[in-house]
């Protein structure tokens, strides 16, 4: 792979998982009550715009990935931000994994290794 093409994919996992980890962060706060009122107080959380910014930017880093890409590669690529989502919502949120879990974070990097390696 070409550094532009691992490139925008790396900008596509920090971007993907910044979002994800936005989202959480805007929703997860005790205090913002239920029904509309929780997702009025989502709104005017800075996180909430900061993870459709981060959105945003994936859009285009996506696009520009796919462009250089075949489709089934790019795609399966794409699925290492499951991993990365998972792991940062561990260290961040204190999620917990189960075995389960773990055997799949273990599996789709392994899918993702392979699809890199094959080119």
């Amino acid at each position: 792979m070409s550094t532009i093409i691992v490139l925008l994919w790396l900008a596509n996992i920090v971007l993907d998982t910044f979002g994800q980890l936005s989202f959480k962060a805007a929703a997860v706060a005790p205090d913002l009550g239920e029904g509309l009122a929780r997702w009025r107080a989502m709104a005017r959380r800075p996180w909430i715009w900061l993870g459709a910014g981060a959105y945003i930017g994936e859009f285009v880093v996506w696009l520009a990935f796919l462009s250089l890409v075949p489709l089934s590669q790019g795609v399966l690529l794409g699925s290492i931000n499951i991993v990365a989502v998972m792991v940062a919502g561990r260290m961040l949120f204190a999620e917990k994994f189960s075995p389960l879990r773990t055997l799949g974070i273990l599996l789709v990097a392994c899918g993702v290794a392979v699809v890199g390696i094959g080119g």
